[in-house]
């Protein structure tokens, strides 16, 4: 069969992030025996003609589409995706049959679906599930029960079944070099899966909670292919957490170090299990900044939001960061059940003592489907029970509302290393688009030691 693989992602603030997805699901696909070609919606001037146009030319059998967000989980500056994705759908109908994936759609699938008016969804990882489905289809058989699988007008289906080895993305069929250009940066995974328990999180459901993990060998070799093939110089590790378990992250490290891999990375790292020689190892492997899922500076907002360590290993490794002189950055959740002006202060002051590169704090945390914050949002009547909510709602602490909005602007503006995305403090669409030309690699949360005087008037007063 001829399937056109389509990336509906157009987002690209902070920067463009490459297909990842698309790209894993290339090589079961071409080993099927499909013909493959791929459309990148994210560089494309008129995204729909742009369908239309490779509809005509390639007249495709089934079109793929990739659904990386439903939205930017922003507020209160939101930004819904969907019309955007429902359009290349509806360009598609009559044309070929189509087939929704991606980890968006996988949050709400039965209600993504008809909302798309798509023909078939896959939910979770689709390497071994989609050629089967294509099997199917391409045999007239049904393919209702698929696990995974969710058939148009049906609201039920088997849940996806995890993949168990994990393989290496084939980027051929998308532009890496462009993605290097305007992005900074590649992207790579090593890992799926995560035993966490954060309440708002969506990974577990995404991708289970058992962790699976790449042989170090798979994915040196593929550091090595980025460097040589692509010229690609900075990766980002998109694992949900790149030093757990701590053993495989020093494994990896120290076969990065061998193979004399010369490319620098980042990667989103947990605070507990932040060790100096671990982290001495990773800057040997080329690492030189740090994400931290810190959430929140106050002891009892870690434990409400359902985070795995506490204050002392944020001070700890936010320490061995500053010794070791590489950038580090925290995110920060405010807003979560119980948060209180005083919970909010704490976060603030906890940050003026660690001394990050960057702060990046969202307002307000998005609810989806299946988490433990939807189920206390329910509980409260923020949402009612079996609400799909395609369109974002936002858990505010009773206790401050929306005048968490003031509370936080009114802190951040006093502080140079702060970025509150929504409230456009320290940071816009303009600015980023601006630091763009900056000679950087990596994250541009680097660039604020640079730009420590840039100054944002928040909801444009």
């Amino acid at each position: 069969m001829r399937i056109l693989l389509v990336s509906a992602n157009r987002e690209r603030s902070p920067y463009p992030v490459f297909p990842i997805g698309l790209a894993y699901l290339a090589p079961p696909l071409a080993a099927a025996g499909h013909e493959l070609r791929a459309i990148d919606l994210c560089f494309a001037a008129e995204p729909e003609e742009a369908v239309a146009a490779a509809l005509a030319d390639f007249a495709p059998h089934a079109v793929v589409i990739s659904v990386r967000n439903v939205d930017n989980v922003t507020w209160p500056g939101t930004r819904s995706y969907l019309s955007g994705v429902r359009e290349v759908v509806a360009r598609c109908r009559g044309k070929a049959t189509t087939i929704i994936g991606g980890s968006g759609f996988s949050l709400m699938p039965a209600e993504l679906l008809d909302h798309l008016d798509g023909d078939f969804g896959v939910v979770g990882e689709g390497e071994e599930i989609l050629p089967e489905l294509l099997r199917r289809l391409e045999r007239g058989e049904d393919a209702t029960g698929l696990p995974g699988v969710v058939v148009r007008g049906e609201n039920r289906f088997p849940p996806p079944l995890p993949v168990e080895r994990i393989g290496t993305p084939d980027r051929r069929l998308f532009a890496v070099e462009r993605y290097r250009r305007e992005g900074g940066m590649a992207n790579l995974q090593t890992r799926r899966g995560c035993p966490f328990a954060c309440v708002y999180c969506t990974y577990p459901l995404l991708e289970g909670r058992r962790v699976r993990l790449r042989p170090a060998g798979e994915i040196v070799a593929e550091l090595k292919e980025l460097e040589e093939r692509h010229g690609i110089d900075y990766v980002y590790f998109v694992d949900d957490i790149f030093n757990y378990p701590p053993e495989f992250a020093a494994e990896l490290c120290r076969a990065m170090v061998a193979a004399g891999v010369k490319l620098n990375w980042s990667a989103f790292v947990n605070p507990g299990f932040v060790t100096p020689a671990l982290m001495e190892r990773m800057v040997a492997a080329g690492c030189d900044a740090v994400e931290y899922g810190t959430d929140s500076g106050s002891p009892a907002m870690l434990k409400s939001l359902g985070k795995s360590f506490t204050v002392a290993e944020i001070r700890d490794a936010s320490r061995v960061c500053r010794e070791l002189g590489i950038d580090f950055a925290h995110y920060i959740l405010f807003g979560g059940p119980g948060e209180t002006r005083e919970t909010v202060r704490e976060s603030f002051v906890l940050m003026d003592e660690v001394e990050p590169t960057a702060v990046i704090a969202m307002t307000g945390i998005r609810i989806f489907p299946g988490t433990q914050l939807y189920d206390r949002a329910a509980a409260e009547g923020v949402v009612t029970a079996g609400e799909a909510l395609l369109e974002p709602v936002f858990y505010l602490s009773p206790g401050l509302g929306e005048g968490l909005r003031d509370l936080v602007t009114a802190e951040a503006l006093q502080r140079r290393n702060w970025v509150a995305p929504g409230l456009e403090i320290n940071m816009s669409d303009a600015m980023l688009e601006a630091m763009r030309h900056f000679p950087v690699r990596g994250p541009l949360w680097k660039l604020m030691k640079r730009l420590r005087r840039s100054r944002v008037n928040p909801f444009g007063q």
